[in-house]
């Protein structure tokens, strides 16, 4: 933490002013309508923490889409209307696969479907995570000029809105922290040109898990961090997959990073299998406690275990009743929905 210190509790981080507390003679901003977005504002990255336009602190807790390719048909009036009404959502994750018939197939008809969910997410209060969901290859380089190509248009046409942030690669793999380091240092550059005060999350390796998953640990990102400000670094988890050591490098990696849990599941890594309670009450319990975000996969009614619905779920209007959720939707249903408290002062 660099640079004066204007009010108790205030410091200044890659000239972002930041403070514990609000002080000085101007009034508060007016909090808006109560939902999330209203509350909170415009985000930004203050130390180790997002923090609102009170430059507080603040957890944000979602949802995840599964590919929008797949299931297109989950992410509707009615279900969007349930994720903010029913489960108190802050967050929407619009899972926008690169490849597997995603974005590069049709460029244009993707982005525009990013462009409307951002749009049904904003019109309920609630923010929109844009995923440029990059996973096979896991070299995002490979996806560079789609990169540069797809977050130019979104940056532009979304930069007046105060709800979006940029996931700029999902999970990389098989490739080196230099390499996604160098492939977040060019694109970043591309968004900063159309929208200068947008959070944006980088992937980081191992598929997302700060190096541990690739025998790496945080130490590699804290020792060479992106050179970019207002930014955040993205830890993904699988709970019945990823236990103690994993937990042990977030916990270490939090005094250091601010970071973002833009994906995780209560299952294994491959998205089956039973659900982990205890192991997943214990990521819930240490990312609240750390105050870090998190977007479960996925709201969707995918045959496996990650998802909140059951199957043919999105046939219907239901996205909320006891008799449509799996054990993983009414575990996460139930810890989302309780109240924020975001601060306002």
């Amino acid at each position: 933490m660099t640079g004066a210190n204007p009010k108790p509790g205030a410091f200044t981080l890659n000239g972002v002013a930041c403070t514990g507390s609000v002080g000085g003679e101007e009034p508060p901003p007016d909090p808006g309508t109560g939902t999330p977005v209203g509350i909170n504002g415009q985000l930004k990255v203050c130390g180790v923490y997002l923090c609102n336009q009170y430059n507080r602190p603040v957890q944000l807790r979602g949802m995840s889409t599964h590919g929008i390719q797949w299931f297109s048909r989950c992410y509707n009036n009615a279900s969007l209307d349930a994720l903010a009404k029913d489960w108190k959502s802050d967050l929407f994750r619009i899972a926008m696969y690169v490849q597997e018939s995603g974005y590069e197939t049709d460029p244009a008809g993707f982005t525009s479907r990013v462009n409307s969910l951002v749009d049904m997410a904003e019109a309920r209060g609630m923010y929109a995570l844009i995923d440029f969901h990059t996973l096979t290859p896991g070299d995002p380089n490979y996806n560079l000029e789609r990169a540069k190509t797809f977050f130019a248009s979104v940056a532009a046409r979304n930069a007046d809105k105060k709800n979006v942030i940029y996931e700029i690669a999902n999970e990389p793999n098989g490739v080196s922290w230099a390499g996604i380091k160098s492939y977040a240092e060019q694109v970043i550059p591309v968004i900063r040109a159309a929208d200068p005060d947008a959070v944006i999350i980088v992937g980081t390796r191992g598929w997302s898990s700060l190096g541990v998953s690739d025998g790496s640990n945080e130490a590699e990102v804290i020792n060479n961090p992106v050179n970019a400000s207002n930014i955040m670094y993205a830890f993904h988890f699988y709970a019945a997959s990823h236990k103690d050591t994993y937990r042990a490098a977030v916990s270490r990696a939090a005094t250091k990073l601010p970071l973002f849990v833009t994906e995780f599941g209560t299952v294994t890594y491959t998205g089956g299998g039973a659900v982990d309670r205890a192991s997943s009450t214990a990521w819930l319990d240490l990312l609240d406690q750390l105050k870090i975000g998190y977007a479960n996969w996925t709201y969707s009614d995918a045959d496996e275990g990650s998802a909140a619905f059951k199957p043919g779920t999105c046939n219907g209007t239901d996205y909320s009743s006891s008799g449509v959720l799996t054990e993983s939707g009414a575990l996460l249903k139930s810890r989302i929905s309780t109240p924020d408290a975001f601060p306002t002062s």
